[in-house]
């Protein structure tokens, strides 16, 4: 509080104090009311400015704090919107891992099937090739057999 108000404050204690007892009633006197009316509006008067903003500052408060609650609360949204795309975005890449699994799995299997046929084809067109052969040897055993009894 600034001095004024003190000194007026003072003021309305030495108003009491002066002022005449009253008989039988040792704790009551009689006091000027016009003064410490005036000493009182005086004290308004004088009241800084800050103690009336105070209640400005106090109503402010309220506001400003539900605005603060909103933005937390939009902040909050957001938040659990960004953390439901997150878990939605890990939900997509785990199905596109197990789909990319599954599409690996059957490729190697496919890709032995394949070997295995080709390994087979190869086998068969190499035993009858080596049949042939064998075949072919066995003629030309004969025929050169055949030679030599001619020309024996």
């Amino acid at each position: 509080m600034n001095e004024n108000v003190n000194e007026l404050l003072n003021m309305i204690d030495e108003a009491m104090e002066e002022g005449r007892k009253v008989p039988f009633m040792e704790s009551q006197r009689i006091v000027d009311i016009e003064a410490v009316h005036e000493i009182l509006d005086e004290i308004r008067r004088a009241l800084p400015d800050e103690i009336r903003q105070a209640k400005n500052i106090v109503n402010d408060r309220s506001s400003i704090i539900a605005k603060a609650k909103e933005e937390a609360e939009v902040i909050i949204r957001r938040a659990e919107e960004r953390a439901q795309v997150l878990v939605s975005e890990e939900q997509i890449t785990r199905a596109a891992q197990a789909k990319a699994t599954e599409i690996l799995s059957a490729a190697q299997s496919e890709a032995r099937q394949m070997r295995n046929s080709i390994t087979d084809f190869c086998d068969g067109k190499l035993k009858h090739l080596e049949e042939e052969l064998a075949h072919t040897a066995a003629d030309m055993k004969t025929l050169r057999g055949s030679l030599r009894q001619k020309n024996g």
